[in-house]
């Protein structure tokens, strides 16, 4: 049986005063793999909870210790960033799960940012919070459940916007897909909802700590929408980040180019990227011109990218468009962009099929196959749910080219 994490023997000083300073309680019981002496199996029975005690203790600092060397001493290409944090071993946008993914080894971390009735940047997924929150436990909040369309679509539960942030201090976090990580579960309810301004504490925080400099890829969240109801997430986000932003330390993200544009209007400094669907067409062009409306598809054109390379710094794109068309990313370089893809994950659920071992949903498939493959398109980042993986990856692409 797994120990509880909060029990997990003290990383020794003498390995790196750095390690041993963090809190043992935020180090999840993960591994990033030894390009030498990686085991898949091994790793997944210890999340699953089948490792005894000395493995678990061994993957930890096996984990970390590995994650540390390769992100002081490896100029890493591409960028490696916790998508939610360490979002598949804690749940999402937890401080457990920001710190982790910088432990791991992580460069950057990206939250979704969207807004409180009284204008306060939080970290949810998404605005609607039933499926990342204990709301639906609360019966003083019972009456808020309602539905709204958010950007063409139906949705059914809490929203942000109808709490003050006063009232969202209430809610704990919890585990958003319990069937597929059913550890994570483990720590439904331990913490509360982050603002933007306690990560920029935390990545600070983690910097000082690691002795490296970390960034936030900052995604901000319907746009349009909540400028329609009085909450212009743009001034609210510029507001927050000025004097704490450098071009070395942010880049914004957003599926609305419109925002992007706003943002850089406001004199933040930072790269923006433009966040490209497989299908579908953004929201605020949608809102200016109907059915005309260029879709994500056009602006992965060739001519769809240089006009991009016009305005934004680069475009993050499903890692499906690359997997379907490698040649996606040189285009985008040869059009000056940067390059980044989401998200890579173990779980078959989420793999392509040529990928998948098995049928069961949650097990882990051939994750290194996949994540090579994108890798080694060149592209510039990419995130990950277990930044621990992406890092054995790349990791392991470096060792074959030196073979």
């Amino acid at each position: 049986m797994t120990p509880p994490i909060s029990r997990a023997a003290p990383i020794p000083a003498k390995i790196h005063p750095n390690i041993a300073s963090a809190p043992s309680s935020r180090f999840c019981a993960t591994a990033a793999e030894s390009p030498s002496t990686g085991t898949p199996q091994r790793m997944q029975n210890f999340h699953s909870g089948r490792s005894s005690v000395s493995q678990a203790q061994q993957v930890v600092m096996q984990s970390i210790l590995f994650a540390y060397r390769w992100s002081v001493t490896t100029p890493k290409r591409p960028l490696i960033i916790g998508h939610r944090g360490a979002s598949g071993y804690r749940p999402e946008h937890s401080r457990a799960a920001y710190e982790l993914a910088f432990a791991l080894g992580a460069d950057a971390v990206e939250p979704d940012i969207v807004a409180t009735k009284d204008g306060v940047l939080v970290l949810r997924h998404e605005n609607e919070i039933s499926g990342t929150t204990d709301v639906a436990a609360h019966p003083e909040f019972a009456s808020r459940r309602t539905t709204k369309t958010i950007d063409g679509v139906s949705l059914t539960g809490w929203f942000t916007e109808d709490f003050t942030w006063v009232e969202l201090q209430r809610l704990r976090v919890i585990e958003r897909i319990p069937a597929l990580r059913q550890p994570s579960t483990s720590f439904d309810g331990h913490e509360g909802i982050l603002r933007l301004r306690d990560l920029m504490k935390i990545i600070d925080e983690a910097s000082a700590r690691y002795r490296r400099p970390l960034q936030m890829i900052a995604e901000i969240k319907h746009a349009s929408y909540f400028a329609s109801i009085g909450l212009p997430l743009d001034e609210l986000f510029a507001r927050e980040v000025r004097g704490w932003a450098t071009h070395e330390n942010l880049v914004t993200e957003a599926f609305e180019q419109g925002v992007l544009l706003k943002i850089r209007a406001h004199g933040i400094p930072g790269r923006l990227v433009y966040l490209a669907e497989k299908d579908g067409t953004p929201a605020d062009l949608v809102a200016a011109f109907g059915k005309n409306a260029r879709t994500y598809a056009d602006h992965l054109t060739d001519a769809g990218l240089a006009e991009l390379a016009t305005e934004v710094e680069g475009v993050s794109v499903d890692k499906r468009l690359i997997l379907a068309d490698p040649d996606l990313v040189a285009r985008a370089h040869s059009a000056g962009l940067l390059v980044y893809t989401w998200t890579l994950r173990p779980e078959n659920k989420f793999l392509s099929k040529r990928f998948r071992v098995g049928s069961a949903p949650a097990a882990w498939g051939d994750w290194r196959g996949e994540f090579a493959a994108i890798i080694a398109t060149g592209l510039d980042g990419v995130f990950a749910d277990q930044p621990d993986l992406a890092i054995a990856a790349l990791a392991s692409l470096k060792v074959g080219a030196r073979n």
